[in-house]
């Protein structure tokens, strides 16, 4: 079985840095919910998986997967280290 990935990035990624099989699009968001639907059904997607960016800009996916019943798979974000943080220098 082969797994095929469709990848959204802002910026294409630096040369020699791996990318899966599948297709890189380049874009930037917001995405609405209509474009992330019609995304899914036209490269036939099965499941999204997503980082957990912390805001909302990317939610439309997420809502999409639900309304089309598919699983999505949350990557979350790592842990912040427990230092002394300041609003500015």
């Amino acid at each position: 079985m082969t797994i095929w990935f469709l990848m959204r990035a802002i910026d294409h990624p630096a040369l020699n840095t791996p990318v899966p099989n599948g297709k890189l699009l380049l874009a930037r968001e917001p995405f609405s919910l209509e474009d992330e639907r019609q995304l899914i059904l036209e490269y036939q997607r099965d499941t999204i998986v997503s980082k957990n960016s912390g805001g909302g800009a990317t939610y439309a996916k997420i809502a999409a997967a639900r309304k089309l019943k598919i699983p999505v798979v949350m990557v979350q974000r790592p842990q912040i280290p427990d230092v002394e943080q300041v609003a500015d220098v």
